[in-house]
């Protein structure tokens, strides 16, 4: 009753508090808080510290945690006792913002007062080094109070093992859990699918499928983040029929798959390009109730510009605007790259200007797509004006961008400059790489400038480069016009040593320029040799 008398005397600290525990950040106004509370340390007596603990309650709500611990300053100051509720809210606070000594010292606090630190007290300390990424001080930390005779629970492990998880230990993360099993704490779901989630990130997917089983075995019931998981998994491995067997356990288990998983089960058949496939998924999403996302949307896309249906991909495109759903920039760059494959370059200019009317920001992949188009269709000095403005927003070129200029610029017969872009290229800290070289070789060899290629060639292979067989085959193609018929064989025999296999390219290369030798022996050698190997 005193309590509800004091409030009524302060009609604008009412209303504050009314604020608070409608939890509405919108309404919250931090100078009003600390004025009620100013107004509160001076009444006498003072107030119950739950009246106190409403107000931290509420600051650490809309992340103002500094002010709470500032406030607590001064709360001390006036001689006001803290309750461990207030005590954990302190601790929340100096974790939040990095403090994790402050927070120590404040569970000292809790001791020297003569309170019994509980569970809360002891997850929010926990949580606070994993956040730091002190995951094995909060281990010791773990020990230390476990040896004291104190009990974590289930939060306390899941957030252990969620740490590990984190830092790629998840070797350490499975140990735990066998550590706890039936001694410290029941593990639950929510650890099993952590573990399981980071087996699947490091492809370790049979392990986590095992892992699946044992918590069958335990009646331990996955939820929809354990299945969409282990889909996941499935999906990064390429092995996509246990990931739609995963989806119709689902559904049998009447475990409803949410947009996320449906989107992606999508995205990785439309990457290997089963569209019709992913379209059936589609269909069994939107006829369990769970409405496409854009994310959804765009694999699609995606997987119809891969098969070079790109009108079903604008007709896609067209549909989203049509349910409302608003593209993103991945939406555009995924029309701009599928329209730009089919040379309709005009077309994806004109949803490049799309996207400054919607105010949607283009990204380096957006400008590398139109950029190759461009370069493709000739029209490098547009191209260039892209590569031009990509700067002007901060927006540097990578070396996919720089690539798509290069190969214009070699097939155009510009191999100097070429040459000069890829020292500008190092001189802004791109580095290029073997499809870059590859580019230039191929251009050097057709302008007729062989040595300069083997130059180069022999560069890469002293520093190390992992060539790949486009490479290789570019040289011994170019050895071959020239007329250096063994050093283009003994090119193919120290390709093979290096461990690149020739494909049928390399072979097709080297049997007609033997052919048209007169060399008939080694021709036909070499052309069984292709067809042992099963390219032809």
């Amino acid at each position: 009753m005193l309590s509800s008398f004091r409030i009524s005397l302060f009609p604008s600290l009412s209303r504050t508090l009314h604020c608070h525990s409608r939890n509405a950040p919108s309404k919250f106004n931090v100078g009003d808080a600390i004025s009620s509370f100013n107004r509160m340390l001076q009444m006498r007596p003072s107030p119950p510290i739950i009246e106190f603990n409403k107000f931290f309650t509420s600051l650490v709500k809309t992340k103002h945690y500094a002010t709470a611990v500032s406030l607590s300053q001064q709360m001390d100051f006036r001689r006001v006792m803290p309750d461990l509720f207030t005590f954990n809210i302190l601790i929340n606070c100096y974790c939040h913002l990095g403090q994790i000594t402050s927070a120590f010292s404040v569970l000292c606090n809790i001791f020297k007062r003569g309170y019994q630190p509980d569970t809360i007290t002891f997850n929010t300390i926990i949580k606070g080094l994993c956040l730091q990424g002190e995951v094995h001080r909060a281990l010791c930390f773990h020990d230390e109070i476990v040896a004291r005779g104190f009990l974590l629970d289930q939060v306390s492990y899941g957030t252990l093992i969620n740490g590990l998880c984190k830092i790629g230990h998840t070797g350490p993360a499975l140990q735990l859990l066998r550590q706890i099993q039936g001694k410290l704490a029941q593990p639950d779901v929510v650890m099993y699918s952590t573990i399981i989630d980071s087996l699947c990130k490091d492809k370790l997917v049979n392990d986590a499928y095992n892992l699946y089983s044992e918590m069958l075995a335990k009646r331990i019931s996955p939820d929809v983040v354990t299945y969409t998981t282990l889909i996941s998994g499935f999906c990064i491995v390429g092995q996509l029929k246990e990931a739609v067997g995963l989806l119709n356990q689902m559904v049998v288990k009447s475990i409803n798959p949410d947009v996320y998983t449906f989107s992606i089960l999508v995205d990785a058949l439309c990457k290997e390009g089963k569209v019709k496939e992913a379209k059936n998924v589609l269909a069994v999403m939107i006829k369990g109730g769970e409405k496409p996302d854009v994310v959804t949307y765009s694999s699609l896309m995606d997987g119809y510009c891969l098969v070079n249906e790109v009108n079903k991909a604008e007709d896609i495109f067209n549909t989203m605007t049509r349910m409302e759903l608003a593209p993103d920039v991945q939406s555009y760059s995924i029309m701009i790259n599928g329209l730009c494959k089919i040379k309709m370059v005009d077309d994806a200019l004109n949803l490049f200007k799309q996207m400054h009317t919607e105010n949607i920001t283009p990204n380096v992949v957006t400008y590398s797509s139109l950029i190759d188009g461009l370069c493709k269709s000739g029209r490098i000095s547009d191209a260039w004006e892209l590569v031009n403005e990509m700067h002007s927003r901060g927006l540097p070129p990578n070396v996919i961008t720089y690539c798509s200029l290069l190969d214009a610029l070699c097939k155009n017969h510009h191999v100097d400059n070429a040459i000069s872009l890829i020292k500008k290229m190092k001189h802004q800290g791109i580095l290029p790489n073997v499809y870059t070289y590859t580019i230039l070789l191929d251009g050097l060899c057709k302008g007729g400038r062989l040595k300069d290629a083997q130059e180069v060639f022999q560069d890469l292979l002293i520093k190390g480069y992992n060539l790949d067989v486009r490479t290789y085959t570019i040289m011994i193609n170019g050895l071959f016009k020239d007329g250096l018929f063994d050093e283009a064989l003994a090119l193919m025999s120290k390709m093979e040593d290096n461990g690149c296999t020739p494909d049928a390219v390399t072979y097709e290369i080297i049997i007609y320029a033997l052919f048209q030798k007169g060399d008939n022996d080694k021709a036909e050698k070499l052309l069984r040799q292709m067809i042992a190997r099963g390219l032809l």
